[in-house]
């Protein structure tokens, strides 16, 4: 045991290491304050229903974001959908098989298009998280204009935990968008034992 705490002190002697360290356990620290702001329209007192099985699972891999009615509560998920459609992409069509096999810049072109897919299946995702998941007693404003809004701020927030994940992944320690769906089942734990 002492030999554990002689190596993690040894880790924050290191700059460069601390740096990373930090850097990543800040942008954790957004990500989970991300799934408590609320979608503006939405009651945060009438909250009080939990998801439950399959949308339950995907409640654990958001730390409770999506519950929680937040601006976070689709998460990386698109992201994921949209890179799992890439790589089908690059097995099925010669373009994009070609794209892989041009080295860095394909990757680049093919990250963009990931991207730009990651908005498209945020977009759905969220018209469909907001059909199934939001009452209108929830609504605090209209649900055309409550609905409007929240096709903004769902893809929005959605881009923003991708632009999270890429700064963990560059600046950080770990793949970013690992460490987020990491980070979401752990805050997760607390309440399963209870």
């Amino acid at each position: 045991m002492h030999k554990v705490f002689i190596t993690a002190k040894r880790i924050f002697t290191i700059p460069a290491l601390r740096q990373r360290i930090i850097t990543t356990l800040g942008l954790l620290l957004v990500f989970r304050l991300g799934a408590f702001i609320v979608l503006p329209g939405i009651n945060p007192y009438k909250i009080t229903e939990k998801a439950k099985g399959i949308l339950g699972l995907l409640d654990t891999f958001l730390g409770g974001a999506f519950s929680n009615v937040s601006i976070f509560a689709l998460g990386v998920m698109p992201y994921i959908s949209a890179s799992i459609a890439v790589q089908l992409l690059t097995i099925a069509i010669p373009y994009f098989q070609k794209l892989q096999r041009e080295g860095q810049s394909g990757r680049r072109t093919l990250d963009k298009l990931t991207k730009v897919l990651t908005v498209v299946f945020a977009v759905i995702q969220s018209a469909t998280y907001i059909g199934a998941t939001v009452s209108d007693e929830l609504l605090l404003i209209s649900r055309p204009l409550f609905l409007v809004g929240s096709l903004f701020v769902l893809p929005a927030g959605t881009m923003a935990c991708v632009w999270i994940g890429d700064r963990i992944t560059d600046r950080g320690i770990g793949n970013g968008t690992s460490m987020l769906i990491m980070i979401g089942i752990v805050s997760s734990l607390p309440g399963a034992f209870f």
